[in-house]
Protein backbone atom coordinates (compact mmCIF):
# COMPACT_ATOMS: atom_id res chain seq x y z
CA UNK A 1 0.00 0.00 0.00
CA UNK A 2 2.84 2.34 0.86
CA UNK A 3 4.48 1.71 -2.53
CA UNK A 4 1.20 2.45 -4.31
CA UNK A 5 0.77 5.74 -2.44
CA UNK A 6 4.37 6.68 -3.20
CA UNK A 7 3.88 5.86 -6.88
CA UNK A 8 0.70 7.95 -7.03
CA UNK A 9 2.46 10.78 -5.26
CA UNK A 10 5.20 10.71 -7.88
CA UNK A 11 3.18 10.05 -11.04
CA UNK A 12 -0.51 10.82 -10.40
CA UNK A 13 -0.75 13.68 -12.89
CA UNK A 14 1.30 11.86 -15.53
CA UNK A 15 -0.87 8.74 -15.28
CA UNK A 16 -4.13 10.66 -15.65
CA UNK A 17 -2.84 12.85 -18.48
CA UNK A 18 -1.48 9.85 -20.41
CA UNK A 19 -4.85 8.07 -20.03
CA UNK A 20 -6.69 11.17 -21.24
CA UNK A 21 -4.29 11.60 -24.17
CA UNK A 22 -4.71 7.98 -25.26
CA UNK A 23 -8.50 8.32 -24.96
CA UNK A 24 -8.52 11.54 -27.02
CA UNK A 25 -6.33 9.95 -29.69
CA UNK A 26 -8.51 6.86 -29.97
CA UNK A 27 -11.77 8.83 -30.01
CA UNK A 28 -10.61 11.25 -32.70
CA UNK A 29 -9.12 8.35 -34.67
CA UNK A 30 -12.51 6.63 -34.63
CA UNK A 31 -14.15 9.90 -35.65
CA UNK A 32 -11.82 10.32 -38.65
CA UNK A 33 -12.35 6.68 -39.69
CA UNK A 34 -16.12 7.00 -39.41
CA UNK A 35 -16.25 10.26 -41.34
CA UNK A 36 -13.94 9.44 -44.25
CA UNK A 37 -14.33 5.66 -44.52
CA UNK A 38 -17.84 4.89 -43.31
CA UNK A 39 -19.28 8.21 -44.46
CA UNK A 40 -20.87 9.05 -41.11
CA UNK A 41 -19.92 11.40 -38.28
CA UNK A 42 -20.11 10.72 -34.56
CA UNK A 43 -22.01 13.33 -32.59
CA UNK A 44 -20.28 12.64 -29.29
CA UNK A 45 -16.57 12.38 -30.22
CA UNK A 46 -15.62 16.07 -30.28
CA UNK A 47 -17.55 16.75 -27.09
CA UNK A 48 -15.82 13.98 -25.12
CA UNK A 49 -12.43 15.00 -26.50
CA UNK A 50 -13.02 18.61 -25.49
CA UNK A 51 -13.92 17.63 -21.92
CA UNK A 52 -10.88 15.36 -21.62
CA UNK A 53 -8.72 18.21 -22.89
CA UNK A 54 -10.14 20.53 -20.21
CA UNK A 55 -9.22 18.04 -17.48
CA UNK A 56 -5.75 17.61 -18.98
CA UNK A 57 -5.21 21.37 -19.05
CA UNK A 58 -6.04 21.79 -15.36
CA UNK A 59 -3.98 18.75 -14.39
CA UNK A 60 -1.01 20.25 -16.21
CA UNK A 61 -1.03 23.12 -13.69
CA UNK A 62 -0.39 20.66 -10.88
CA UNK A 63 2.21 18.79 -12.94
CA UNK A 64 4.15 21.96 -13.77
CA UNK A 65 4.01 22.99 -10.11
CA UNK A 66 5.35 19.67 -8.87
CA UNK A 67 8.19 19.56 -11.39
CA UNK A 68 8.72 23.34 -11.29
CA UNK A 69 8.71 23.62 -15.08
CA UNK A 70 6.44 26.63 -15.43
CA UNK A 71 7.74 29.50 -17.53
CA UNK A 72 9.64 31.84 -15.25
CA UNK A 73 12.34 34.50 -15.19
CA UNK A 74 14.85 33.53 -12.52
CA UNK A 75 17.93 35.62 -13.28
CA UNK A 76 17.57 37.42 -9.95
CA UNK A 77 17.27 34.19 -7.95
CA UNK A 78 20.30 32.70 -9.71
CA UNK A 79 22.47 35.41 -8.15
CA UNK A 80 22.09 33.84 -4.71
CA UNK A 81 23.63 30.69 -3.21
CA UNK A 82 21.53 27.57 -2.78
CA UNK A 83 19.99 28.60 0.55
CA UNK A 84 19.27 32.07 -0.81
CA UNK A 85 17.56 30.58 -3.83
CA UNK A 86 15.50 28.34 -1.55
CA UNK A 87 14.46 31.35 0.56
CA UNK A 88 13.15 33.27 -2.46
CA UNK A 89 11.40 30.15 -3.71
CA UNK A 90 9.68 29.83 -0.33
CA UNK A 91 8.35 33.38 -0.71
CA UNK A 92 7.19 32.64 -4.24
CA UNK A 93 5.54 29.38 -3.22
CA UNK A 94 3.78 31.14 -0.34
CA UNK A 95 2.17 33.61 -2.77
CA UNK A 96 1.19 30.76 -5.10
CA UNK A 97 -0.29 28.75 -2.23
CA UNK A 98 -2.40 31.69 -1.03
CA UNK A 99 -3.59 32.29 -4.60
CA UNK A 100 -4.77 28.72 -5.20
CA UNK A 101 -6.31 28.40 -1.73
CA UNK A 102 -8.20 31.60 -2.54
CA UNK A 103 -9.48 30.05 -5.78
CA UNK A 104 -10.68 26.79 -4.22
CA UNK A 105 -13.87 28.17 -2.55
CA UNK A 106 -14.89 30.00 -5.74
CA UNK A 107 -14.35 26.91 -7.86
CA UNK A 108 -16.47 24.96 -5.36
CA UNK A 109 -19.28 27.54 -5.62
CA UNK A 110 -19.06 27.28 -9.39
CA UNK A 111 -19.29 23.49 -9.17
CA UNK A 112 -22.18 23.67 -6.71
CA UNK A 113 -24.17 25.98 -8.98
CA UNK A 114 -23.62 23.60 -11.88
CA UNK A 115 -24.89 20.65 -9.82
CA UNK A 116 -27.96 22.59 -8.74
CA UNK A 117 -28.74 23.71 -12.29
CA UNK A 118 -28.84 20.13 -13.55
CA UNK A 119 -27.12 21.15 -16.78
CA UNK A 120 -26.08 18.36 -19.12
CA UNK A 121 -23.97 18.32 -22.28
CA UNK A 122 -25.96 18.63 -25.55
CA UNK A 123 -24.55 15.61 -27.41
CA UNK A 124 -23.92 12.98 -24.73
CA UNK A 125 -26.20 14.16 -21.95
CA UNK A 126 -23.28 14.05 -19.48
CA UNK A 127 -23.87 16.07 -16.30
CA UNK A 128 -21.73 19.17 -16.68
CA UNK A 129 -20.52 19.01 -13.09
CA UNK A 130 -18.15 16.25 -14.21
CA UNK A 131 -16.44 18.86 -16.36
CA UNK A 132 -16.82 21.78 -13.96
CA UNK A 133 -15.23 19.68 -11.22
CA UNK A 134 -11.87 19.99 -13.00
CA UNK A 135 -10.94 23.43 -11.55
CA UNK A 136 -11.99 22.47 -8.02
CA UNK A 137 -10.14 19.13 -7.96
CA UNK A 138 -7.03 20.38 -9.73
CA UNK A 139 -6.73 23.53 -7.59
CA UNK A 140 -6.72 21.32 -4.49
CA UNK A 141 -4.05 19.05 -5.98
CA UNK A 142 -2.00 22.08 -7.04
CA UNK A 143 -2.20 23.60 -3.55
CA UNK A 144 -1.03 20.27 -2.12
CA UNK A 145 1.91 20.15 -4.56
CA UNK A 146 2.87 23.70 -3.66
CA UNK A 147 2.81 22.78 0.03
CA UNK A 148 5.10 19.82 -0.71
CA UNK A 149 7.62 22.04 -2.47
CA UNK A 150 7.31 24.70 0.25
CA UNK A 151 8.29 22.18 2.94
CA UNK A 152 11.19 20.91 0.81
CA UNK A 153 12.56 24.38 0.10
CA UNK A 154 12.15 25.43 3.74
CA UNK A 155 14.22 22.44 4.84
CA UNK A 156 16.99 23.67 2.56
CA UNK A 157 16.76 27.13 4.11
CA UNK A 158 17.12 25.61 7.58
CA UNK A 159 19.95 23.33 6.39
CA UNK A 160 17.90 20.26 7.31
CA UNK A 161 18.08 18.91 3.79
CA UNK A 162 21.17 19.14 1.61
CA UNK A 163 19.52 17.65 -1.49
CA UNK A 164 18.02 20.12 -3.94
CA UNK A 165 14.49 19.53 -5.13
CA UNK A 166 13.73 18.41 -8.67
CA UNK A 167 13.39 21.44 -10.87
CA UNK A 168 12.88 21.61 -14.58
CA UNK A 169 14.13 24.34 -16.86
CA UNK A 170 12.13 24.95 -20.01
CA UNK A 171 14.80 27.28 -21.40
CA UNK A 172 17.40 24.51 -21.13
CA UNK A 173 15.09 22.01 -22.83
CA UNK A 174 14.37 24.44 -25.68
CA UNK A 175 18.06 25.22 -26.02
CA UNK A 176 18.91 21.50 -26.25
CA UNK A 177 16.26 20.98 -28.92
CA UNK A 178 17.48 23.98 -30.93
CA UNK A 179 21.10 22.81 -30.71
CA UNK A 180 20.11 19.29 -31.74
CA UNK A 181 18.09 20.60 -34.71
CA UNK A 182 20.99 22.85 -35.75
CA UNK A 183 23.37 19.88 -35.55
CA UNK A 184 21.05 17.74 -37.67
CA UNK A 185 20.64 20.55 -40.19
CA UNK A 186 24.41 20.91 -40.39
CA UNK A 187 24.77 17.16 -41.00
CA UNK A 188 22.10 17.33 -43.71
CA UNK A 189 23.81 20.25 -45.46
CA UNK A 190 27.17 18.47 -45.32
CA UNK A 191 25.60 15.31 -46.76
CA UNK A 192 24.02 17.30 -49.61
CA UNK A 193 27.29 19.08 -50.39
CA UNK A 194 29.13 15.76 -50.29
CA UNK A 195 26.62 14.18 -52.66
CA UNK A 196 26.88 17.16 -55.05
CA UNK A 197 30.67 16.97 -54.94
CA UNK A 198 30.61 13.26 -55.74
CA UNK A 199 28.13 13.88 -58.54
CA UNK A 200 30.32 16.63 -60.00
CA UNK A 201 33.35 14.35 -59.76
CA UNK A 202 31.54 11.57 -61.61
CA UNK A 203 30.30 14.03 -64.25
CA UNK A 204 33.84 15.37 -64.68
CA UNK A 205 35.20 11.87 -65.17
CA UNK A 206 32.53 11.13 -67.77
CA UNK A 207 33.39 14.34 -69.65
CA UNK A 208 37.10 13.54 -69.56
CA UNK A 209 36.44 10.04 -70.80
CA UNK A 210 34.27 11.36 -73.61
CA UNK A 211 36.90 13.89 -74.65
CA UNK A 212 39.57 11.22 -74.63
CA UNK A 213 37.50 9.00 -76.89
CA UNK A 214 36.85 11.89 -79.27
CA UNK A 215 40.61 12.66 -79.44
CA UNK A 216 41.42 9.03 -80.12
CA UNK A 217 38.76 8.82 -82.83
CA UNK A 218 40.10 11.96 -84.52
CA UNK A 219 43.63 10.61 -84.36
Amino acid sequence: MEKILHYLDEYLEEILMVIFLIAMTLIMGIQVFSRYVLGMSLSWSEEITRYLFIWSAFLSVSLCTRKCISIKIDQFIQLFPRRGKAFWKVLNLTVEFVFFVYLIPYSFIYLKNTIESGQVSPACGIPMYYVQAAPFVCFIITAFRIAQRWVGEWKIVLKKDEKSLEEGNIATVIEEVVVEDAYREKELVEAILKAEKEENTISGKKINTKNSLQIKSQG
